[in-house]
């Protein structure tokens, strides 16, 4: 395979960590470790792309931390084995899984760009509070006899004889007072830049 054996013993042999390792030892392991990474860090890839959906970011944090993992166990790797890939994939297919399950465990991450794009866009209500500031102010340019009719029959959604009961008035008085106070409400509104 032609990864060189970690110092401090023979390939497929236990060691108990990093802890007393001399130069020596680390360096073999960077070897290793750099030995892991030209064979099979394309392949790897390959196989995590799929597992995350190809989503090429994580696919490639996730193959990082495989071989992070391989470095940290170089001295228990067997590598009389012919192939690592087994274990690398078993490896990475664990760290997939624990993503999936810390993400699934723990609300949305805030922050980025994709957050923003999938935030729900709050309504921009500065158009509607500017039109209910014209329609105000247009209603109080109107008489007391219009603006009444029209807050009876709109506003509180009567009926014109409702209205009438309500005021007191002739149901066609109702009639031609509210067909002449919406039009003096349009050229109101006109007035402000309003259009129907």
């Amino acid at each position: 395979m032609g990864i060189p054996a970690p110092a401090g013993g023979e390939a497929g042999q236990g060691g108990t960590g990093r802890a007393g390792a001399g130069l020596t030892g680390a360096a073999s392991d960077d070897a290793v470790l750099t030995e892991l990474y030209r064979q099979y860090r394309d392949p790897l890839l390959l196989f995590v792309l799929r597992l995350t959906a190809g989503d090429r970011h994580q696919a490639e944090d996730i193959v990082q931390e495989t071989m992070v993992r391989a470095w940290r166990e170089a001295r228990r790797l067997d590598l009389s084995e012919p192939s690592l890939m087994p274990w690398l994939a078993t490896v990475a297919r664990r760290i997939v899984i624990d993503e999936h399950r810390r993400k699934r465990a723990r609300p949305p991450e805030i922050g980025g760009a994709e957050v923003v794009d999938r935030a729900p866009v709050a309504a921009d209500e500065t158009d509607n509070l500017l039109r209910k500031m014209l329609v105000t102010e247009a209603l109080r340019a109107l008489s007391p006899a219009h603006r009444e009719v029209l807050n009876e029959t709109i506003l509180r959604d009567r009926t014109v004889n409702e209205a009438a009961e309500g005021l007191g008035i002739p149901v066609g008085t109702v009639k031609s007072r509210v067909y002449y106070a919406l039009k003096a409400l349009r050229v109101a509104l006109a007035e402000r830049g309003v259009s129907a």
